[in-house]
């Protein structure tokens, strides 16, 4: 059994501090961005989609906004609304936390295809690069939760449990280790291998995205906690699990379609 202790404070000079939370941020984007462009070199445009390398590192921008905006609107919409009803500024102070995984999906997808529309490239090509370099900066991004003790796990009674002191002395599941593995690692090789290993499909792998972190984030809701001030929605279901089963619906979709278009 481990007891929690680990700091989510990685430097403190004082007035300013590095935490690991927003490390891992910084750092997802930064190797995201340099995989991307090995995906964009090495596959995209062998199959001459020209998407170039120079509008890739435009996108960025677009990106880091979206994922700020979009993660920030979509906690206060999905997780915490009447609260910032009632405190509308507190909208704008990130600093204090929380961010939503589902708001940043939606903002990152507006944001390509805003981009796509202002640079004449196909939104889906944009997509499926960032599908595929998604995973890393949601599994260090999973770490980064598991240190700030945040978003844990139910009681359980399992040897590898964790006792998180900041929320009780109870021993919970780790499921941000779980998600980290899941949503971040085994995502990460299961959408590059299908991307390496077959001649590009465009929009494959954007709908594999969803259907597969919808289904690894419905398993991992199974075991960790719901947010205290939301709770469940309907019998065990969390509100996470409910914007991952309409993601699974979606890439179904997508995916549905993208079989019709390559058999005609």
């Amino acid at each position: 059994m481990y007891i929690h202790n680990l700091d989510p404070v990685l430097f403190d000079f004082g007035l300013i501090s590095i935490r690991w939370y927003s490390l891992s941020y910084i750092l997802g984007i930064l190797i995201g961005w340099w995989y991307g462009k090995k995906i964009i070199s090495k596959v995209i445009n062998k199959n001459e989609n020209n998407l170039s390398i120079s509008e890739f590192d435009d996108l960025i921008t677009y990106i880091v906004l979206s994922i700020i905006l979009g993660g920030r609107l979509g906690y206060v919409l999905f997780y915490n609304y009447n609260y910032y009803l009632e405190n509308p500024f507190e909208i704008f102070m990130i600093w204090k936390g929380g961010m939503s995984f589902h708001g940043a999906l939606l903002g990152i997808i507006l944001g390509c295809y805003i981009f796509s529309i202002k640079r004449s490239v196909k939104t889906f090509v944009i997509l499926d690069v960032i599908a595929c370099v998604s995973p890393i900066g949601i599994f260090l991004g999973r770490l980064a939760n598991f240190i700030n003790g945040e978003l844990y796990g139910k009681v359980t009674t399992l040897p590898f449990g964790i006792i998180f002191p900041k929320v009780d002395n109870l021993t919970r599941h780790p499921s941000q280790l779980y998600e980290a593995f899941l949503e971040g690692f085994l995502l990460f090789i299961i959408l590059n291998f299908i991307l390496f290993r077959r001649d590009y499909i465009k929009g494959l792998g954007s709908s594999l995205f969803l259907i597969l972190y919808g289904v690894f984030r419905i398993i991992s809701e199974i075991f960790r906690e719901p947010d205290t001030q939301v709770g469940y929605i309907i019998g065990q279901l969390t509100i996470g699990s409910i914007l991952s089963s309409l993601m699974v619906l979606a890439g179904a979709t997508m995916l549905t379609k993208i079989k019709w278009a390559n058999q005609k």
